[in-house]
């Protein structure tokens, strides 16, 4: 990566998704691609590509494209592929329970190692194999479990709350579903999806393409 040089959001997010469509290149057996080929096969303009790309230096040769093997080793140093991540899930509702049960199968670095839900006992239960605490446990058994970050699927009333002890823990990050805004300290990363919002922009995209 370019030296002092911060990497968009949007890029940032992009990453994940560049390694997994690599990994499906290598899976067939190519050996190198084009910026034109990656483009069809994610449905991203090749420009954003090239830009996305041109953050991290010379990753592929102008008339040759980029090398496979390469790009697939970057991707996976970039994004830690080799280190596991423990996850901590807060909030086993619906949405919660749900992602207890997938549990980034696809994702073999990241798994969610505990959960906290406001009904679980104090004794804990285990849901899809995995224990369930009560809140008030939240800063022992986060560190007993050696979590690094947070999924919030709480209530909106509880979600600043939490997000506040997860700081005073020196939670790494957070990603957030519920549609509160949270305040979190300089040191902590934040990602919030809001599936409502996403929805309302969807909807709004379908609405304006039929007129």
């Amino acid at each position: 990566m370019k030296p002092d040089l911060k990497i968009p959001q949007a890029t940032t997010k992009r990453l994940p998704l560049y390694y997994r469509f690599i990994q499906n290149f290598a899976r067939e057996g190519m050996e190198r691609i084009s910026s034109k080929e990656l483009s069809e096969a994610m449905k991203i303009d090749s420009a954003t590509i090239r830009r996305d790309f041109s953050y991290f230096g010379a990753l592929g040769k102008k008339g040759y494209g980029y090398d496979v093997q390469h790009l697939l080793a970057f991707f996976s140093q970039t994004l830690n592929q080799h280190e596991t991540t423990k996850v901590a899930l807060i909030g086993v509702g619906n949405l919660g329970s749900a992602l207890l049960k997938y549990n980034f199968q696809k994702n073999h670095n990241t798994h969610i190692v505990v959960a906290f839900d406001s009904k679980a006992p104090k004794e804990g239960k285990m849901i899809s194999n995995i224990p369930v605490f009560h809140p008030d446990l939240l800063e022992e058994k986060y560190k007993e479990y050696g979590a690094e970050l947070a999924i919030l699927t709480v209530s909106s009333r509880s979600a600043q709350s939490m997000a506040d002890r997860l700081a005073a823990m020196d939670a790494k990050g957070i990603l957030n579903f519920t549609p509160e805004r949270l305040t979190v300290p300089d040191h902590m990363q934040l990602l919030t999806i809001d599936l409502s919002v996403e929805l309302q922009a969807l909807i709004y995209l379908i609405r304006n393409q039929e007129n």
